[in-house]
């Protein structure tokens, strides 16, 4: 047999082989694992609605949410479950709270018992579970492998890297920054009001201040620096809550189109856009620091990260395993320039929607504002005595909370609830975090309405074990959300000051429409009148 034949041969024998194991894992994806599934959840009485081959039951939850939210809600009712998760209200009815549906060929079971959600979200599965294969391959060109996409001992890693940024004693130094951004913000308030005779929509100023401020504090630049990074982010937000309908396709990831070449335009810019900052922090530290102080915020501590990986280049093969990367750093900040500013302002937002149509309690908080403050902003010292104002923030995350989904998987066969129930690797587990907020058995009749009193301290919350996962706004256990405490600094630090400056109303323009677009936003804004207190 000549050289020719012989080359020839291997190719073929390569190529058949690729073509094997594709077919088999393409099987395997959507047949096999699927059919596992099916009959060890169908053996322990756990049913769903019938899924239809490939697209499973997407079609319906689409067809339902679409119905749901075609209209504004007729009042301003925080009754909001009906509307953003139809599909969940009309299955639990029909096949109980523990019910298996289908989404494309991935099988998700819905979990709404609290014991056994806390079970799952504890140190005791952080490694067994994580994101699925679909969840990384939707937002692979939004966050790509940032801490919210990571699993296993790498998702360990970042966690390690990322968390010393927003520890309290460092975010106490954060406050200054965020009362000098806010301050900005009333200006600007002043000047939309009276341009608008006191009406102003709040939703554009919190989404531009909380902009601001993650960009102060973290990234060592400003909101017009990083303006660009939050609209592409914006634009890949919308494109990617439409990237489900595409996976179910086998090997769709890989087809050419219109949508995908949109997609991976707009995340080019705004890599393009994430390494000039980069790019920038890394000269000013060559200019006048030495190469491991870059600064004191989040994009500091990658880059101190990233330095370590070069000095440790060469030493052993394992060192560098799970180190970050110009690659991963960016993905990073992708992620936390996302996270950092789209689910605070989206908490501002519904904040102030709620104390404008709940006087009441905006004079309470009020009062403890000037009580605590005085005449000066807030200091860090002053946000741990303003309890009303905590009871609010916590009150508007249950009712409205940005994540109204966690989706996690089971990487590995596991028991929950004394081996009540049994999860087999590869299945999805689906906790509704909004119809938890909203479920009358835990919170009382009352679920629905908006209660500050509930999260008063020492009040008795809900009618489940103390030991149940009921209030899941920034998920819970090891992997909950790291940027937790950051947040709830902002949010007291800009309603103190926008407290202490403004009494706001409800404007008779207001269209209730909450909608679900990755994160729960209001789909028209929150038209307010401003009424300024001081001179």
């Amino acid at each position: 047999m000549g050289f020719v034949e012989a080359m020839a041969m291997a190719t073929a024998s390569a190529t058949l082989a690729l073509l094997l194991g594709a077919a088999w894992v393409t099987l395997s994806c959507y047949l096999l694992t699927p059919m596992r599934i099916r009959r060890a959840m169908a053996a322990q009485g756990v049913h769903g609605p019938p899924p239809r081959p490939l697209v499973g039951n997407l079609r319906e939850v689409s067809a339902l949410v679409a119905e749901a939210t075609a209209g504004d809600m007729p009042s301003l009712s925080h009754d909001i479950v009906g509307r953003l998760m139809p599909h969940y209200v009309l299955w639990s009815r029909t096949y109980g709270k523990l019910f298996v549906y289908w989404y494309g060929s991935e099988p998700r079971l819905c979990l709404t018992d609290t014991g056994m959600i806390k079970e799952f979200l504890s140190s005791k599965y952080a490694h067994a579970t994580g994101k699925s294969w679909l969840q990384r391959q939707g937002t692979k060109h939004f966050i790509g492998r940032g801490l919210l996409m990571a699993n296993g001992a790498r998702w360990s890693h970042q966690r390690h890297v990322v968390a010393p940024a927003f520890m309290p004693d460092k975010l106490k130094g954060r406050v200054g920054h965020m009362v000098e951004c806010t301050k900005q913000t009333m200006v600007s308030l002043r000047d939309a009001a009276a341009r608008g005779r006191g009406e102003v929509e709040i939703g554009a100023h919190m989404t531009r201040l909380a902009g601001d401020i993650i960009s102060r504090t973290e990234f060592d630049t400003s909101y017009e620096t990083g303006k660009r990074i939050f609209h592409l982010l914006e634009d890949l937000q919308r494109l990617t809550a439409r990237s489900g309908r595409y996976l179910w396709i086998p090997g769709s990831q890989y087809f050419p189109s219109k949508y995908r070449r949109e997609i991976g335009r707009l995340n080019g810019e705004l890599e393009c856009v994430v390494m000039e900052s980069i790019r920038r922090s890394g000269e000013i530290a060559d200019e006048g620091r030495t190469t491991s102080t870059y600064g004191r915020g989040l994009l500091a501590m990658l880059l101190a990260e990233m330095e370590k990986k070069k000095e440790k280049a060469g030493s052993t093969a394992d060192d560098g395993k799970f180190s970050y990367d110009t690659r991963l750093v960016i993905d990073e900040c992708k992620t936390f320039f996302f996270a950092g500013h789209e689910t605070s302002a989206l908490l501002l937002t519904w904040t102030l929607m709620l104390l404008a149509t709940h006087p009441e309690w905006q004079d309470k908080a009020r009062a403890e504002v000037a009580t605590v403050c005085g005449d000066q902003p807030p200091s860090a010292d002053h946000l741990p005595k303003l309890t009303v104002l905590q009871m609010i923030i916590h009150e508007t995350l249950r009712l409205y909370p940005p994540a109204t989904l966690l989706p996690r998987m089971a990487f590995e066969d596991m028991t929950l609830g004394e081996g009540r129930l049994r999860l087999p690797r590869g299945l999805s587990v689906w906790i509704p975090v909004l119809a938890i907020h909203h479920d009358e058995f835990i919170w009382g009749a009352d679920a629905h309405e908006f209660r500050p009193e509930r999260f008063a301290p020492g009040a008795r919350r809900g009618s489940s074990s103390s030991g149940a996962a009921r209030f899941l706004p920034f998920a819970a256990g090891p992997r909950n959300c790291v940027g937790q405490t950051y947040a709830l600094f902002e949010a007291k630090v800009v309603l103190a000051m926008l407290l202490a400056e403004f009494r706001f109303a409800i404007s008779d323009d207001y269209r209730h429409a909450p909608v679900n677009v990755l994160t729960l936003r209001p789909k028209h804004g929150v038209p307010v009148h401003l009424r300024p207190l001081r001179p």
